[in-house]
């Protein structure tokens, strides 16, 4: 294999990128995050392994951070020796709303699914107004406002 770069456009440094989930349906997911987050499909692929996907918030191209998500054929799962693994129950995705009523509608509509976990809850700084929800796979999935990111990193550092 040729150590040529496939791409011409980088990073320009090192950067946080990417998370990695592992799915059961891969179409079943991505309808759960384009309904209740702001994630859009980026790119899809497959190969001899399965198929996956690449979710990204298409408002915020100039640093893109993707959700990416990969259903294995059973037959050719390189990873089929060990369990699945879900993110959960603290570990989780954090996803910053702009207010206390769009955590309630995200409240609301995993509620209306079965799949809210920790109701819209009050807590002491830097948490803020947070809820809890599980995407089909059963990873979890914090909907939060007034967390106080924003305003940590241009106090600590400025902004960009």
């Amino acid at each position: 294999m040729s150590e040529d770069p496939v791409y011409d456009v980088g990073p320009g440094r090192a950067r946080w990128t990417h998370i990695q989930l592992r799915v059961g349906n891969v179409e079943q997911s991505i309808a759960w995050y384009e309904r209740s987050t702001p994630l859009r499909v980026l790119q899809r692929s497959a190969d001899d392994y399965g198929v996956g996907v690449w979710l990204a918030d298409p408002l915020d191209a100039s640093h893109p951070f993707v959700l990416a998500l990969s259903q294995f054929d059973p037959d050719t799962d390189p990873f089929g020796f060990a369990p699945p693994t879900v993110l959960g129950p603290f570990a989780h995705l954090g996803f910053e709303l702009e207010s206390r009523a769009e955590v309630d509608a995200a409240a609301d509509l995993a509620r209306a699914d079965g799949s809210l976990t920790f109701p819209p809850t009050q807590m002491p700084p830097p948490i803020g107004y947070i809820c809890f929800v599980e995407d089909p796979d059963g990873n979890t999935i914090e909907f939060s406002y007034d967390q106080g990111t924003y305003a940590t990193v241009r106090e600590v550092w400025g902004e960009s």
